[in-house]
């Protein structure tokens, strides 16, 4: 997910659950007898949410349906797209690998990094390894998560990780440069006995 997308997802589930809790939570307190201000749309735990007078009132004029509709549709798309960009999945297929010769070759993008996750979990110190390539055949990104074991520095960790597996994914598959997003977390461990 780019970060644009991630900036639009947090901030759209984060007004949509504002909204959420606002009404909900005004709902309930005027529900159990809490005094409501004036200018909101429930007066006392017996009104309704709308009145047929209000339900009713542009039933008849001819703007009412087509706005209605409109604001739907745009509603609908809108989630859609929020949908789809959020499941859409960023694996990189394949990468192209220059042969020297003009013509190049394909190079399934699971095989690299299943090599560069195999090699990564390789480096001292690390419990666990995954990598996850993104962007474009011809230009590549890697996304690598570690989790370190508790008596591992992270420099040094990054540092084997980097003149290791990226420098021989990147010689091996050609690329001129291979831009990396290391993230790393600890593993969680049980205290250990003192004697």
């Amino acid at each position: 997910m780019t970060a644009m997308l991630r900036v639009v997802n947090r901030v759209f589930l984060g007004l949509v659950g504002l909204v959420l809790l606002v009404l909900g939570g005004s709902v309930l307190a005027v529900g159990l007898g809490a005094p409501a201000p004036s200018w909101w749309i429930h007066h006392s735990r017996h009104d309704v949410l709308l009145s047929d007078a209000e339900r009713t009132r542009w039933r008849d004029d001819g703007w009412w349906w087509p706005v209605v509709i409109a604001v739907l549709a745009v509603a609908l798309l809108l989630a859609l797209w929020w949908l789809v960009a959020v499941l859409r999945r960023r694996r990189l297929a394949e990468v192209l690998v220059d042969t020297g010769d003009g013509e190049g070759a394909l190079l399934r993008g699971r095989a690299l990094e299943d090599a560069l996750t195999e090699e990564a979990a390789r480096v001292d110190g690390v419990g666990r390894a995954h990598a996850h390539l993104t962007g474009r055949r011809s230009a590549p990104e890697a996304r690598v998560r570690l989790a370190l074991e508790p008596h591992v520095d992270p420099g040094a960790a990054l540092h084997d990780l980097t003149t290791g597996a990226l420098t021989h994914a990147r010689t091996s598959a050609g690329l001129a440069s291979l831009p990396a997003e290391v993230r790393l977390r600890g593993v969680k461990h049980g205290a250990e006995r003192v004697s």
